[in-house]
């Protein structure tokens, strides 16, 4: 009498492992990821040549942060502001739902994203802002902290498939970030705010930063670890989640 074939035990759990998408977080934890994609994907840049999980700066504590207030199934990663093109692929990645390896019109329309950064990180979510929307992908807001733009870049226009943006300056020093944004499109992208915050007459502590930013670039620094600013930034990232509740799942 024959007997039926087993199937091996290790095999069905390769079958298992190939079935279920997994990614990283940015604190490099695994993430399986459901059927549907991410409610909310969050995209941080650092500035500089910062790493992305150099604890000490802001964007990496953000990200942090975020985990505490957004909805449960947000996706969110912190990356080095030279590698906006593995964001960009990223995030492409978090669309396709069906995995199929092509984003349909459904799979583009459902997109909340939201970008943050700061210094050369600021730049860098503007550019990734306009990557997608070259091939019709909204973003649901961007934020630029005393954004530097690279000599080939530019910083200051927002595309039209932002909803809202807002930038954080301050005008001291060697380095000091873009003061003003505008949108190329007033009447689709909402400019929320060109905020300047002066350090010269309110400065703050920032602890674990490097020789060269102490005494290179102290104003710039300080908008890396200025807990006022970035806490302002969380209420912009509250409030426009919540004007989003109708279709994000907002955790409780």
């Amino acid at each position: 009498m024959s007997r039926s074939p087993r199937f091996p035990l290790i095999a069905v759990l390769a079958v298992f492992a190939l079935a279920t998408p997994v990614v990283r977080g940015a604190d490099g934890g695994a993430v399986s990821l459901a059927p549907s994609s991410p409610s909310v994907i969050f995209v941080g840049f650092v500035g500089g040549f910062v790493r992305h999980d150099n604890a000490h700066h802001a964007p990496v504590q953000f990200a942090r942060r975020l985990r505490e207030i957004v909805p449960k199934d947000a996706y969110i990663e912190v990356f080095e502001n030279r590698h906006r093109k593995a964001a960009y692929k990223k995030i492409l990645q978090l669309l396709d739902r069906d995995h199929d390896g092509e984003l349909s019109g459904a799979e583009k329309s459902q997109a909340h994203i939201v970008l943050f950064g700061q210094s050369w990180g600021g730049s860098a979510v503007v550019l990734l802002a306009r990557q997608l929307d070259r091939i019709g992908i909204p973003v649901l807001l961007t934020v630029q902290v005393d954004s530097v733009a690279k000599l080939w870049q530019r910083d200051g226009v927002i595309s039209d498939n932002v909803v809202a943006a807002a930038n954080f300056y301050q005008p001291h020093g060697l380095i000091h970030g873009r003061s003003e944004i505008v949108a190329a499109d007033p009447t689709r992208t909402e400019i929320l705010g060109n905020y300047r915050f002066d350090y010269r007459q309110t400065p703050v502590h920032c602890e674990g930063m490097s020789w060269y930013y102490r005494v290179i670039t102290p104003d710039h620094m300080q908008t890396d670890c200025d807990p006022r600013l970035w806490g302002q930034i969380e209420n912009i990232v509250r409030e426009r989640i919540d004007k989003d509740r109708t279709t994000i799942a907002v955790a409780p």
